[in-house]
């Protein structure tokens, strides 16, 4: 039912821009100096501001041809980060996403679909900075309109 398994987007540039960290900061309510103090970042062991370890779920991570999720009717399941190192505020980084993926289970009302997917960032050279895992969980309206997706 589900045709996206393994399909991966193209990579997509993203800044990390220093008042969207701050903005992000305020909004999760963590405004530890490394974040929004400029000064703090200069004197810290990166010599620059980090931006918060969830800050990446702001990122444009590109399309996958034939997925298609609405806005409505997705639940934000679980999402877990892995960092090879912190993100500096002012650098570039390319990432993408791939849909490792899809179960089906029986929930107490209707029946959830569950996609799994894959999220990427790295640096111009190709070395990786974090990947995520992400679950998002289908509502049965969004699960039933899957079935009339073409491959």
């Amino acid at each position: 039912m589900f045709h996206s398994i393994g399909k991966e987007s193209t990579k997509v540039k993203n800044c990390v821009e220093r008042g969207a960290v701050k903005k992000f900061a305020a909004a999760i309510n963590d405004l530890h100096p490394i974040y929004i103090d400029e000064e703090a970042g200069k004197r810290s062991r990166h010599r620059e501001n980090l931006a918060p370890p969830t800050f990446p779920i702001t990122f444009d991570y590109g399309v996958i041809d034939g997925l298609h999720l609405p806005q409505k009717g997705l639940i934000h399941g679980e999402q877990t980060f892995h960092y090879e190192r912190p993100l500096l505020v002012g650098e570039e980084l390319y990432c993408w996403m791939k849909v490792k993926n899809y179960v089906e289970k029986e929930g107490s009302q209707e029946k959830l679909g569950f996609l799994f997917v894959l999220n990427y960032g790295e640096e111009a050279s190709g070395q990786l900075i974090f990947s995520s895992k992400q679950i998002i969980i289908l509502n049965e309206a969004v699960r039933k309109e899957m079935l009339t997706w073409p491959n």
